[in-house]
């Protein structure tokens, strides 16, 4: 700290040229060296805020003098060190001991992926530049996506190949360098405005990012079987577990602490009740009970009342297939016969019918994704006529490219990985090991050590459901905005590798438990514990947890994990169908208890596709969820999910419909990205002259052995003539 900007540059000139040296423990010393003054040189502050300026001010010095690029070249050496591998493969039991340099590397990178792409206030124009070329380095380091490099470290981890790299920091570097390098929800926001501007298309109705902040949450109704149960238990004269009070029956607005659960049972739900759900569980508001209302509460006085804004908080929205429809419906009607794809012509048809065309139209919606497809319609079509597209090399695209040749085992690979850090995932012997990188040489003795190591075991397990979670999430919205067939054809492998099932499963668990759980010391978190004095760890201390009510890391991961089942479920048919069959609603039902306004929005927006198919005694059931749907999400006019009259109507052949898709995502990569292909259209060179004059490129050995190849293949062959003749 006392040293000159001058004299700390050769410092890290001095650590960097020790960074060469064949000796692994000496590099190993050096590698620590540099982690610790990434760390903020934490020995020399006296706060917290002391190590994290200091730990700024370091990471930029160290990525100005080109330690990243050293890190890199190490971090390839260590995932080809078969030695390695070869020696974790044969070993019983792997524990920290075995990653002991990659640990030191990937944390290394990561402090200086996530400082740098944070953005401060007090940022001077040097460290902006520094921010830039970073992004831009980390696209053309090794001449492909530094992102590649990880993903390949997961797929050698799962294929049983490298047991011994730790997984939870791979994914955590991994997720962060897609954040830096493609960008955040934020910049998506802004790149989609853009790029409707380019397109021109209307502007988006609003920004759901503010929509979805301003939401509040709503109460959870109480289920059927929570209110029988207390019907029983008064009947048999026992106390209740808690009083009944009346619900706020789902209001948007509700101004008590949202937060606050008045459910005292969904700390301790039975277990019975949740591990049924996949399998067959039936929820129990399908049973035809009665049930007496509970007397309405006394009024609170009006002052309590918060001031909300009046009508609904998205604006609708309308597709022209919805407009064509409705036209087709109509003329059938009226007219008796239809236009085919008529969206202007409203002669014959009556002046109501006018009206609702033109509210049609007002709420009309074109997406970027349903331009994409007419433009690749249209370059499928006519080839010759509209020449070669111009692709835009944005950092999307550069890693889809990178990502195509093996981009199923990478999902295959994401989702094992999140198979085994589920919470509700029973230990297997064959299942992956991703504790690996948690589990200490020396298993513990006393009763302390194991529980320090259970709550390290669990959080390390929401770390990596947390990484992948935001990594897909954050794959599938920045391909989608690139192209609408690149996220097709990442959902489409996710989908086939039981992306929606496994999701299911990882909500069907108590989630209010989930969500409040204290997987976390305090006393243990950086910069704290170097800074302070650590106090002593008790058995009591450790079992009290921290004091936040809420693990805000958990409902981050349950929030992306619902959104990405939206993501692949929307306007899918045949998807939305798997959500019904596999018995969704009372697991994503159980999910609204949790009371924060955009987890329950999302779950929302999963039962309201379903809704239709679920018949009208869940309908008649559940008709505060029905008001939360229609108070919460977006409307799509003439959308008719609160009923499903059609639904007999409408026989869906649901293989057809997912292989049509896969056709035009394997049209869509071969145009684009197969650029070996023997197209129709190459012209044929049928000169005589030019075709034996081209250079043929023959192996190496081919001029050892060519004697016995023209005796095989020329000298020994009898060619008849008379035949060759005749046939011409």
């Amino acid at each position: 700290m006392e040293l000159s900007l001058e004299e700390q540059r050769v410092y890290v000139m001095r650590l960097l040229d020790a960074l060469e040296v064949t000796d692994r423990d000496k590099r190993l010393k050096v590698a620590r060296a540099i982690l610790y003054l990434a760390q903020g040189v934490f020995d020399e502050c006296d706060t917290e805020a002391d190590v994290l300026y200091w730990s700024r001010h370091n990471v930029f010095l160290l990525y100005d003098m080109g330690i990243f690029t050293a890190l890199l070249e190490l971090l390839s050496m260590e995932i080809d060190n078969n030695q390695a591998c070869s020696s974790a493969v044969r070993k019983p039991a792997i524990s920290l001991a075995d990653s002991t340099e990659l640990r030191v590397l990937l944390s290394i990178m990561y402090l200086m992926v996530e400082t740098i792409r944070v953005e401060t206030e007090g940022d001077s124009p040097e460290r902006k530049a520094a921010r830039e070329a970073f992004k831009t380095d980390g696209w053309l380091l090794t001449f492909s996506p530094f992102a590649l490099l990880l993903f390949t470290m997961v797929t050698k981890f799962c294929s049983m190949n490298a047991p011994h790299f730790p997984m939870k920091k791979v994914l955590l570097l991994l997720w962060k360098t897609i954040l830096f390098t493609l960008g955040g929800f934020e910049e998506l926001q802004e790149m989609k405005v853009r790029m409707r501007e380019q397109l021109n298309l209307s502007p988006l109705p609003e920004d759901s990012i503010k929509v979805v902040r301003q939401m509040r949450a709503a109460s959870p109704p109480a289920s059927a079987m929570e209110l029988i149960e207390q019907q029983q238990q008064q009947k048999r004269g026992r106390r209740s577990r808690r009083p009944l009070v009346k619900q706020d029956s789902l209001d948007t607005y509700n101004e008590r602490d949202p937060f606050k659960n008045d459910d005292a049972r969904d700390e301790e739900d039975d277990p019975e009740d949740v591990d049924s759900g996949i399998e067959g569980e039936v929820d129990p508001l399908d049973r035809d009970v009665i049930i007496q209302p509970p007397p309405p509460p006394p009024l609170r006085p009006p002052t309590e009342r918060v001031s909300f804004p009046r009508g609904l908080p998205w604006a609708p929205k309308v597709r022209e297939k919805d407009i064509e429809h409705f036209l087709e419906t109509s003329r059938n009607k009226f007219i008796g016969f239809t236009l085919g794809n008529d969206i202007d012509t409203l002669v014959g048809l009556p002046r109501p019918i006018h009206e609702s065309v033109k509210t049609l139209k007002q709420h009309k919606y074109v997406s970027i994704a349903e331009v994409q497809i007419k433009r690749e319609e249209e370059l499928q079509q006519c080839p010759m006529t509209m020449g070669e597209e111009e692709v835009e090399e944005t950092p999307a695209e550069i890693l889809y490219l990178g990502m195509l040749p093996s981009l199923s085992q990478y999902v295959i690979a994401l989702l094992k990985l999140l198979l085994a850090a589920a919470p509700t995932s029973k230990a297997k012997t064959d299942s992956i090991n991703i504790l690996a990188d948690v589990l200490p040489e020396e298993m513990p003795i006393t009763v302390l050590q194991s529980m320090k190591l259970g709550i390290d075991v669990n959080r390390h397990k929401e770390i990596i459901v947390k990484a992948i979670s935001a990594l897909l999430l954050l794959l599938l919205k920045h391909f989608k905005l690139n192209h609408i067939y690149q996220f097709e054809y990442v959902a489409q492998h996710l989908v086939f590798a039981n992306c929606i099932p496994l999701i299911l499963k990882f909500f069907n668990q108590n989630i209010m438990s989930y969500i409040s759980a204290k997987n976390s010391i305090c006393a243990l978190d950086f910069p704290h514990c170097v800074v302070h004095e650590m106090p002593e760890l008790t058995a009591e201390s450790l079992e009290a947890g921290d004091s936040n009510q809420f693990c805000w890391r958990n409902l981050f991961s349950c929030i992306n994990l619902l959104r990405i089942l939206n993501k692949i479920t929307k306007w899918k048919h045949s998807r939305t169908m798997m959500l019904v069959v596999f018995k969704s609603a009372p697991i994503l039902k159980r999910a609204l208890k949790v009371k924060q306004a955009m987890m329950q929005l999302y779950v929302l927006k999963l039962l309201k596709i379903q809704t239709k198919y679920l018949g009208r005694q869940w309908r008649k059931s559940n008709m505060k969820t029905m008001s939360a749907i229609y108070q919460k999400v977006r409307h799509r006019l003439n959308d008719d999910w609160a009923y499903g009259n059609d639904i007999d109507a409408r026989p869906w052949d649901f293989q057809a419909e997912e292989c049509a898709l896969r056709e035009c995502i394997e049209k869509f990569n071969t145009r684009r990205y197969d650029k070996n292909q023997n197209s129709d259209f190459t012209p044929v060179d049928n000169c005589l002259q030019s075709v034996l004059g081209q250079r043929v490129d023959l192996p190496e050995d081919f001029h050892y052995s060519y004697e016995m190849w023209l005796e095989r293949e020329v000298f020994s062959q009898p060619i008849q003539w008379e035949g060759l003749l005749q046939a011409q």
